[in-house]
């Protein structure tokens, strides 16, 4: 199938400064594309540009084949924009505040009410629905702007920091609904300020900064982009020295170093050699008592390439 976002050369300038600087990516059916980077790295005014809010410099932003523009309609209704800012009214129950901006696209009668019902199934929030959402919590409003977001079916759902401030739990449900989400074929644009959300829900990661979309691809293949190998470390007795001569010579392993009742080593792929690192360890003499495997994760890639956590 064709994609259903495609983003070429993407450039935006606020007098003398450069927030978007030749941005390009793609977002596939069904995938959840996650966008990371520190603060002013040019994620809202990227995801902007996309929902057709801001104009671009230069550069293409296709939906589904429909050229994105402020004009254009029939793109834009394709997108589902979630924004950091809660934009809900707090007199108006959750209900009516789903009622009034599906009008605004367009929708009425049985099938913007069959259309309420589902969407506030998705978030978690039908036994609230008529109750103002100036009585909601902060987490329930963040849902509920999500709830808004789907109300017209979009092909491409945009979530802007949708997690920021709230509870424990009502992450939790957020999370859980893109999950969801995803799993029905909606494609998924995600900007986080958590990189466990991004490890969780993301298919695919392109990490902005400065402007520019320095790295992009799967977890791991961001990790081998910058080198960063797993580590396993095996617990045992006897034969220690020898055992790391041995797993040195399994394919795909880096360096083995021997410690305190400990054979520490670096491979590509761990999951995939830990079973001949077991089998060398074990012919050369070593009881392996304990084995654990730790891999780098997108905080350690993140910090690699732009020299900044991702909260700077």
């Amino acid at each position: 199938m064709s994609n259903v976002l495609v983003v070429e050369d993407l450039a935006r300038s606020f007098g003398d400064l450069v927030a978007v600087d030749g941005v390009s990516l793609t977002i596939s059916p069904g995938e959840t594309y996650g966008l990371l980077g520190p603060n002013g790295a040019g994620k809202t005014t990227t995801i902007s540009m996309i929902a057709g809010l801001l104009r671009p410099d230069r550069g293409r932003i296709e939906v589904l084949g429909r050229q994105m523009s402020a004009s254009n309609l029939e793109a834009k209704s394709l997108v589902g924009l979630v924004p950091q800012e809660i934009a809900i009214y707090p007199d108006l129950t959750g209900e009516e505040n789903l009622r009034f901006f599906g009008r605004l696209y367009g929708m009425g009668g049985p099938e913007l009410a069959k259309r309420i019902d589902e969407v506030l199934a998705i978030v978690g929030l039908e036994a609230r629905r008529d109750d103002k959402t100036s009585e909601y919590s902060g987490g329930m409003k963040r849902r509920l702007n999500i709830a808004i977001g789907l109300l017209h079916r979009p092909q491409l759902l945009i979530l802007d920091e949708p997690t920021v401030g709230v509870d424990p739990q009502s992450r939790n449900s957020i999370l859980e609904s893109v999950e969801a989400l995803a799993s029905e074929g909606m494609s998924v644009l995600y900007t986080t300020h958590y990189m466990e959300e991004a490890e969780r829900l993301c298919d695919r990661v392109g990490i902005i900064d400065e402007g520019r979309l320095v790295a992009e691809g799967t977890r791991r293949e961001l990790v081998a982009q910058v080198g960063q190998l797993d580590r396993v470390e095996l617990r045992g007795r006897d034969g220690i020295e020898a055992a790391a001569a041995a797993v040195r010579a399994v394919e795909g392993v880096s360096e083995a170093a021997v410690g305190d009742s400990t054979l520490s080593v670096l491979a590509t792929e761990a999951s995939s050699v830990l079973p001949a690192l077991l089998s060398a360890a074990g012919s050369a003499g070593m009881t392996v008592t304990g084995v654990e495997v730790q891999e780098p994760d997108l905080e350690a890639v993140f910090l690699h390439l732009t020299g900044k956590a991702l909260r700077d």
